[in-house]
């Protein structure tokens, strides 16, 4: 079994979100599972200068871009039984950052090609190409075109598609069809790639793969939904006996308390997070105070991760005596609104209006709470790294938050998390407001919670066993 996951980010190479850290930690599974896996993407100018010195060059060729000839060129590094393939071209990919520029349709369309056009020159011909996300939608159909189907390298590739986040997909004017993807109007139509007048890569994705996934059970069935479907849900009920949730994971490796060289305190107990919490408050000049619980949140500042919530009854949370701990980058309303809040509440609330990843563990190992009030989530990472790491999650129901959070329930004593249902500000509040009450009056009950958090396994093996299955039902 040959299996090539095909994405625009992976860890350690490059990382904007989830997507980089499922793409870096799940092929490693399964290559425990007897998975032969590869991985190609693009080689961006963010990549480290010590990573692209460690690039072995392979060959290059010709990519057709619509009726544009263009260079690729194809480097690889060997890592841990998994071949890492890098497509080159300056033009498209040295730039800052993955996404965001006025071209990102056509240079999304150059790798969806050049990805197929590479094939015969690596190691290995793929029995399954698995995609990832909007950016690699179009390799599922035209893998499907003239240009590859009667070829009988590719007869027998087959395809999974992987949607990520349904809210990003990459839709773009008609003109794309033919003056990018060369790809006739036998495509444009309302099981193809048509999206309401326009082209939408995502639909690539889901039109034409041999079997669709997403990353959770519940965000499975919500995206059938018109609440969460983003006018896809009646095409997606439509493929629906092709598409199954199976939730991430993380790298346990690479997330781990007990070795993780960021922390001042490594731990595999509760009682490790103390020192962990004063080193941290002292680096953010926080007064050095274990009894007041530390609230934390590492996301993107957009609406989708509830912000809104947090805003709403920010005062009413900061009431309760704690300190809220932020680390992330978005929106600039947002970014300028929190701003504000740590200037209003100097000695409570630390702001950090960027992203750093040793900061990020050291947060995780600190804190006491890690809030996650999305408006939606297809799974989620953040919770499970808190988790990892000891701090309790309070999340609304919703995607992959549900299906991984279990809320504390007293009278039967089960569960390790707080979670609400409906997404209202002051729903939040009183699940917050319930979780301080037990690290106050209750410490017992709240350092067994801790511990059973720690003892929780979201690593990748389940899920990769069910990825494993997957492949080969489609031999």
């Amino acid at each position: 079994m040959q299996v090539l996951f095909a994405a625009s980010e992976c860890v350690p190479f490059i990382k904007t979100g989830g997507l980089g850290d499922v793409v870096g930690a799940l092929p490693k599974a399964l290559v425990r599972e007897n998975v032969r896996v590869s991985v190609i993407l693009p080689e961006y100018e963010d990549m480290s200068d010590e990573l692209k010195g460690r690039m072995s060059f392979l060959t290059h060729f010709d990519v057709m871009v619509g009726w544009r000839r263009q260079y690729c060129g194809i480097k690889y590094i060997d890592a841990e039984g998994i071949r890492y393939y890098f497509l080159d071209n300056e033009y498209y990919f040295k730039r800052h950052g993955c996404y965001g520029y006025y071209d990102d349709g056509e240079r999304f369309a150059f790798f969806s090609r050049a990805v197929l056009d590479a094939l015969p020159y690596l190691a290995q011909k793929p029995d399954v190409i698995h995609c990832h996300d909007w950016q690699t939608g179009p390799i599922c159909a035209l893998l499907k075109s003239w240009h590859y189907k009667d070829n009988p390298f590719y007869q027998n590739i087959r395809t999974v598609y992987t949607i990520h986040n349904l809210k990003y997909q990459g839709i773009y004017s008609r003109n794309v069809l033919k003056e990018l993807l060369d790809l006739d109007d036998s495509f444009y139509n309302i099981n193809g790639l048509e999206f309401f007048g326009c082209v939408s890569y995502m639909k690539a994705g889901l039109a034409y793969a041999d079997c669709l996934t997403t990353v959770s059970r519940t965000y499975a069935r919500e995206i059938q939904t018109p609440y969460f479907g983003e006018k896809l849900d009646g095409f997606l009920r439509w493929r629906g006996n092709k598409l199954q949730g199976i939730v991430n994971g993380i790298d346990r490796d690479r997330y781990d308390p007990e070795t993780d060289s960021f922390l001042s305190n490594p731990y595999t107990h509760s009682v490790g997070k103390t020192v962990n919490k004063k080193k941290l408050q002292e680096q953010l000049s926080l007064p050095v105070d274990n009894s007041r619980p530390m609230i934390a949140m590492i996301t993107r500042l957009t609406e989708q991760k509830g912000i809104d919530l947090v805003l709403r009854v920010f005062h009413e949370m900061m009431s309760l005596d704690v300190q809220f701990v932020l680390l992330g980058t978005g929106e600039q309303n947002y970014e300028s609104a929190f701003h504000s809040l740590a200037h209003q509440y100097p000695g409570a609330v630390s702001a950090n209006i960027y992203f750093d990843d040793g900061l990020a563990r050291k947060i995780y190992a600190a804190s006491d709470l890690f809030l996650m009030p999305s408006k939606f989530e297809p799974c989620g990472i953040g919770q499970l790294l808190a988790m990892r790491y000891g701090s309790l999650p309070v999340v609304r129901e919703t995607g992959g938050l549900k299906d991984t959070v279990v809320p504390y329930d007293e009278l039967t004593d089960e569960g390790y998390g707080f979670s609400f249902t409906n997404y209202n500000a002051h729903d939040m509040l009183y699940t917050i407001n319930r979780a301080v009450g037990f690290y106050r009056h209750k410490p017992d009950t709240w350092y067994d919670l801790v511990e059973r958090a720690l003892q929780m396994n979201f690593g990748w093996e389940t899920s990769a066993r069910e990825y494993k299955a997957l492949y080969e039902q489609l031999r």
